[in-house]
Order: C-alpha cells, then sequence, then structure tokens
C-alpha cells in the first residue's frame, strides 16, 4: 500500500460571520494542481465535534482498499 496524506484543514468561526466557502488549493510535484473540498460543520463543541467524527468515518467508507 501506498503512503498515503490526509490534506485537511480547521478554522473555528462565528457561524453567522460565514458567507462562503470555496475550494483549497494543493500543487502535487509533477507540477499539476488539485482542488480540496472544505465543508463546513455548525453547532454546539460537541454537534461539531459528532460531525467530524461522522464525517472522517464516511470519507474513509468511499475508499474500502485501504
Amino acid at each position: 500500500m501506498a503512503n498515503l496524506a490526509l490534506v485537511y484543514g480547521m478554522r473555528l468561526l462565528p457561524a453567522e460571520e460565514l458567507d462562503s466557502v470555496g475550494d483549497g488549493s494543493i500543487r502535487l510535484k509533477n507540477g499539476h494542481p488539485a482542488r480540496v473540498t472544505l465543508h463546513v460543520l455548525e453547532g454546539s463543541k460537541e454537534e461539531i465535534e459528532a460531525q467530524l467524527r461522522q464525517s472522517i468515518e464516511a470519507f474513509f467508507d468511499l475508499y474500502p482498499e485501504i
């Protein structure tokens, strides 16, 4: 199995101040660009933590071969 890199970022903001979210940019060693979809989770600390755990589990369910 290949050595993998999980690219992610987090920032906590007041929900009412958020206007829009775009894609994150990545540049691969071969010079090609790649994009990372950014997700928004809203709620209390506990709700955000639960949603994040569920999102991570669902993400890895997309790649059963790893």
